[in-house]
């Protein structure tokens, strides 16, 4: 049965500033960071700033809408999202520049040409992979802190938290965090678990993909999973149920225990779940 007449409809003014899209972010402590960076952030911190991932948006929109397009922000961001967990400071930079280049690598992928021309002519996206390329030779370990999906969350990404860690606030966020090395094990048991079993190695290599990823940050960083703007998405009453982080390790812990039949029926519904979401990125 479809769900789109549940899907809210904005109005002008009541459309939120978000995107719908979702969020895996590491916040690494200030010590991870080499010298200026360090130093940079720290001022940062005792400024005292903390903007939103809408101040996040807005910044970059400001950076995307111009004549010519240019497709990417021409100036790399300065600011990061930051929290104090048991007294040390966490920092999560933005790199929007970064994941703007990426992003379009991604959009390539997804979308059809004649749909993309239309958004971004050949000639931009051709610069700014040029660009990108130049950069990439000048810093070949750089890496993002933050990974983007758009109309859903990965199920790869719930292997990383528990349903205990979630966090759920109506109207305003859905999210959980981590410590690194707990996000760490979970990933590691859990990608144990599926190469024992036949038919999940797509769930198994995008864990390995993320696994990887994960490597590259300070062991005592936090991992933060967040709905972000699928919260205004998505009914109320879907977000108050959902529980896709508990789902997916009652489909591992069935899996562990020989139960293939339980673990498909358990990991099937979840994917048909987010497929349902995914598939409204391509409605009109």
């Amino acid at each position: 049965m479809s769900e789109s007449s549940d899907l809210p409809v904005p109005s002008a003014r009541s459309a939120p500033t978000v995107p719908y899209a979702s969020y895996l972010r590491v916040y690494e402590p200030l010590a991870a960071f080499p010298e200026p960076e360090r130093t940079h952030w720290a001022a940062y911190v005792r400024r005292g700033e903390r903007p939103t991932a809408q101040d996040e948006l807005r910044r970059s929109l400001a950076e995307l809408v111009r004549v010519p397009p240019s497709g990417v922000p021409e100036r790399e961001s300065s600011d990061a999202f930051a929290e104090e967990v048991d007294g040390v400071v966490l920092v999560c930079p933005w790199r929007t520049r970064l994941r703007g280049w990426l992003a379009l690598e991604e959009l390539v992928a997804d979308f059809p040409a004649p749909v993309l021309d239309a958004a971004l002519p050949p000639g931009v996206r051709r610069r700014a992979a040029e660009e990108y390329g130049r950069w990439r030779e000048r810093n070949p370990d750089a890496r993002p802190w933050i990974r983007t999906a758009v109309w859903q969350v990965p199920l790869r990404w719930f292997v990383l938290v528990a349903d205990e860690e979630r966090d759920y606030l109506p109207g305003e966020r859905l999210r959980y965090r981590t410590p690194m090395v707990q996000a760490r094990r979970r990933l590691a048991r859990g990608l144990r678990t599926l190469r024992e079993a036949e038919g999940y190695s797509g769930l198994a290599e995008g864990l390995v993909e993320v696994g990887s990823w994960l490597e590259e940050f300070h062991p005592k960083s936090m991992v933060e999973l967040d709905y972000g703007g699928l919260v205004h998405a998505l009914p109320p009453a879907r977000l108050a149920a959902d529980r896709s982080a508990a789902d997916l390790a009652a489909g591992l812990a069935a899996l562990r225990a020989g139960d293939e039949e339980g673990a498909r029926s358990v990991y099937g519904g979840l994917a048909e779940r987010w497929r349902a979401v995914r598939e409204r990125l391509f409605a009109n």
